[in-house]
């Protein structure tokens, strides 16, 4: 067959598919997985048009095509949906903040860009999914927007560094139960307080990293639990709010003189000195004998609750414990889980994948994630660690704040617009 005979449309086609096939080999041998995205420019300068890559020609006029109006949007949107598919897949994503547990550092209405090239982007565990919605169809209340016909292992490419402490990290919540993949499971965001290797243990509702007391960022605001204790008269609730910045979620009237209150240092040392205030105290749980289940690992032989905790160690990358039935409930689901081995526990001892043993090796890296709202957040004191698949990526910074419970443009937080996350 002589290739001249054949339509110029399709020699395009058949070159972009050699291209393709031939550059994926050059990116797999050289391991630079960032090139993969290549062929997309090539097939919008091919084939769809919709960036004018050389924008510094004057365009040329265009004959007139045969192509129908219907069918120019419909190649265009499909290069939009594609594009901005691998843009939030690879690069970054918008995500907002629906609950207190990061505030003051992060409010509730704050809309957040993530950086998925911080710690490098995960290839998708389920590639087969309807485009820009995370795991439920749009409109729908349950309707999975994914297929598990095909599921590939967890990779992560190169990216420009590690989670460190106190980086606010966007996650997929370990503890779920639904059965979902781990790229489909609920999006949490907390600070990142503690790395593999590091031990952890909150003394009196300090939080001490390898025995010295956390080094908090600047810009960080941690809020507490206090009790309000007032001569009878209420408080200035709009005070609070507005001079304050003290949502209506954080104040809980407890009894005729009492109030309980998710605040900062900083602001429960201006409340005390209102005229109406008796005391203002932290409240620190101090009981040694704990039956909240709630509380890693879960348990209720445990005697840790929230203000003390630990101490624990974090799991990392092939370090070696020594397991025994005392510690098993700290790494059960590590290794049962999150690992996928088969673990089975017999008078006789721990049987993993069948074998006794008394120690075990991490095939991954954990961490441990808090919220900055000390006493209103779940997080690693309810659930444990955070494996290193289901890590998202860094928050960057607040592009919007929308503000529920104020009106008109006073519902645009103008101050956040733009900032970076502490």
């Amino acid at each position: 067959m002589n290739i001249k005979n054949i339509p110029r449309k399709f020699l395009k086609i058949i070159y972009f598919f050699l291209f393709t096939f031939i550059w994926s080999i050059f990116v797999y041998l050289i391991n630079g997985e960032w090139l993969y995205f290549i062929p997309l420019i090539v097939s919008d300068v091919i084939f769809f048009e919709t960036i004018s890559w050389q924008f510094w020609k004057k365009k040329k006029k265009k004959k007139k095509s045969n192509k129908s109006e219907f069918r120019n949007w419909a190649e265009a949107i499909l290069f939009a949906v594609v594009a901005a598919t691998i843009l939030r897949t690879f690069l970054i994503e918008a995500y907002t903040i629906p609950t207190s547990s990061m505030e003051k550092s992060m409010l509730i209405g704050d809309f957040l860009f993530v950086s998925k090239t911080s710690y490098g982007p995960r290839v998708p565990i389920t590639p087969i999914a309807f485009p820009l919605v995370h795991h439920t169809l749009p409109f729908t209340k349950n309707k999975k927007s994914y297929s598990e016909i095909i599921k590939l292992p967890f990779h992560r490419m190169k990216g420009f560094g590690d989670v460190e402490r106190n980086d606010c990290v966007v996650f997929n919540w370990p503890a779920e139960k639904l059965g979902r993949p781990v790229d489909k499971k609920e999006n949490y965001v907390k600070r990142c307080v503690g790395i593999p290797g590091d031990e952890i243990e909150v003394i009196n509702g300090v939080l001490n990293v390898n025995k010295s007391p956390q080094e908090e960022p600047i810009g960080m605001k941690k809020q507490f639990l206090y009790k309000v204790q007032t001569k009878g008269s209420g408080l200035n609730k709009k005070i609070l709010y507005d001079k304050f910045d003290i949502t209506k979620n954080d104040v809980i009237r407890s009894g005729a003189h009492e109030y309980a209150m998710f605040i900062t240092k900083e602001n429960s040392k201006k409340i005390e000195k209102f005229k109406n205030v008796i005391s203002v105290k932290r409240n620190i749980d101090t009981t040694k004998i704990n039956l909240d289940i709630r509380i890693f690992p879960n348990t209720n032989s445990s005697n840790w609750n929230i203000d003390n905790f630990g101490p624990i160690t974090i799991p990392k990358k092939g370090s070696t414990i020594n397991l025994n039935k005392e510690n098993l409930v700290i790494y059960k689901d590590v290794i049962e889980r999150y690992e996928s081995n088969n673990l089975k526990v017999t008078d006789q001892g721990i049987f993993i994948n069948n074998k006794l043993t008394s120690e075990y090796t991490f095939q991954m890296n954990y961490y441990w994630m808090m919220g900055d709202n000390r006493h209103n957040s779940a997080d690693s004191r309810m659930w444990g660690f955070v494996p290193e698949d289901h890590i998202v990526g860094k928050a960057l910074f607040v592009w919007m704040s929308w503000d529920t419970n104020a009106k008109g443009l006073n519902k645009i937080r103008w101050d956040r617009l733009f900032t970076s996350v502490k």
